[in-house]
């Protein structure tokens, strides 16, 4: 087993996540810090920190030069980062002594490599956007085609009252749909470009660091947070909180579909199952397990990543390489589990008949709620509460079903007609609103 597994060969297809995994390459982050120093000299160069010829030179330089990023690994391991080799690296890429010695001016490690990941992290938001979207979509239109299909609620494990398909399919999509609107308020906290220089004080710029640093974010299409943040990890721990979120409620969706699919219930079919090596009857639910694995990993990750928050004065190695061994595997993770369930929701196929024999099972006991409230228009309510339990002991005793039970004590009203008219309560509704909610909107 490799001690990533969304990286192996191996294993990349059930954890890993291309698109994902290329923002957290080692050549997509050199190529993102190289971009932040190139749009760096260009500011400064139009605000006169630097010459303009210098800056143009860095600046077209940033897009051509190349790094190998294992030729920065020994310098970075001495260094505990790699932009002091990345600098070095690129003046000498650059073939232009004069010009080179104005790139990075007045800038820190920490600025380069933290407004580098906040351009990746930008496109890995709009990832999650288009993904989440086309979800919530999916989900909204199983939720209106199933909105009225009828089957047994549980709780505790135990069978509860009767709902429908569609408010179970509704149950896994309104959270996913909160998290994509909270993907908007997560923004400013986290697509911010860093500029604060050794130790938060753009000392080194002078009256013009804050123009230059509200320049690069222009530059870079990031937001100016206004003030020095090396030290303030709180969009890392929006992130974190937000991953965790959402990966549980994509592992709340496979945990419903691993028992909807158990044998002996089997409510809903899953096309593509994966098999077993040696029983041929097997089909297993794969993708929900991997759904609810996913969650339980992120979860455990967005703790670490959290801890990472406490940064000691202003700046903190040892908080920020938690930082660095947690945040790609969470995001990885986490884009993994949307792809996944974008996979999973088009081969559910719910199965109407079984549903149905599990209304009934066990002398339809799921139906005393409801007959017990049709009953209390006959009689005081803790009355018809008592003869419906009663009746439901006799049913545990004898195996009869409940409706005929008490159609035989209270004729003259039709028992199923009532279950029939509103035993399914507002759960209809529940998944009409979701399938509204979640419908695309034009552009």
């Amino acid at each position: 087993m490799p001690a990533s597994p969304a990286d192996s060969p191996l294993y990349a297809r059930l954890f890993g996540d291309d698109e994902a995994a290329r923002l957290f390459s080692d050549s997509a982050e050199v190529r993102a810090m190289l971009l932040v120093e190139g749009a760096l000299a260009q500011v400064q160069g139009a605000l006169g920190l630097i010459p303009a010829e210098s800056a143009a030179f860095l600046h077209r330089a940033s897009f051509e030069v190349q790094i190998d990023p294992s030729a920065l690994a020994a310098e970075t391991a001495t260094n505990g980062v790699p932009v002091p080799a990345l600098v070095t690296a690129f003046r000498t890429g650059c073939n232009a002594p004069d010009h080179a010695a104005f790139a990075h001016w007045g800038a820190t490690s920490q600025d380069i490599m933290d407004s580098a990941l906040a351009l990746r992290l930008k496109r890995l938001l709009e990832l999650w956007e288009t993904r989440l979207d086309a979800l919530c979509a999916a989900l909204g239109t199983l939720a209106e085609t199933h909105a009225t299909l009828p089957m047994a609620a549980r709780t505790y494990g135990q069978l509860a009252t009767p709902t429908s398909f569609g408010a179970v399919v509704s149950s896994w999509g309104w959270p996913l749909l909160a998290q994509r609107q909270a993907l908007e308020t997560m923004r400013p906290a986290l697509l911010r470009v860093s500029l604060s220089g050794a130790a938060g004080t753009l000392s080194a710029m002078g009256d013009k660091g804050p123009e230059v640093r509200a320049e690069l974010a222009k530059a870079l299409g990031l937001i100016d947070p206004g003030h020095s943040w090396h030290a303030d990890r709180t969009g890392i721990g929006a992130l974190a909180g937000w991953m965790a979120t959402a990966a549980a409620a994509l592992g709340k969706l496979g945990e419903d579909l691993i028992l909807l699919t158990q044998s002996g219930i089997s409510e809903v079919a899953l096309a593509g199952a994966g098999g077993s090596s040696t029983m041929p009857q097997k089909q297993n639910p794969v993708g929900p397990s991997v759904l609810v694995a996913l969650a339980r990993q992120v979860a455990g990750l967005a703790g670490t990543l959290t801890s990472a928050g406490l940064h000691r004065q202003q700046r903190d190695g040892a908080a920020w390489f938690t930082e660095w061994l947690t945040l790609p595997q969470a995001c990885i993770l986490t884009s993994r589990a949307m792809g996944l369930a974008l996979e999973v929701v088009p081969k559910i196929s719910p199965d109407p008949a079984a549903m149905a024999r599990n209304l009934t099972a066990g002398g339809s006991l799921i139906h005393a709620e409801a007959l017990s409230f049709a009953l209390a228009t006959r009689m005081p309510r803790p009355e018809a509460q008592a003869a419906i339990k009663r009746l439901c002991q006799e049913v545990e005793t004898s195996g009869a079903d409940l409706t005929d039970l008490a159609a035989r004590d209270y004729p003259g009203t039709d028992w199923q007609a009532v279950l029939t008219q509103g035993g399914l309560g507002q759960a209809p509704a529940e998944a009409r609103a979701f399938a509204a909610a979640a419908a695309p909107k034009p552009d």
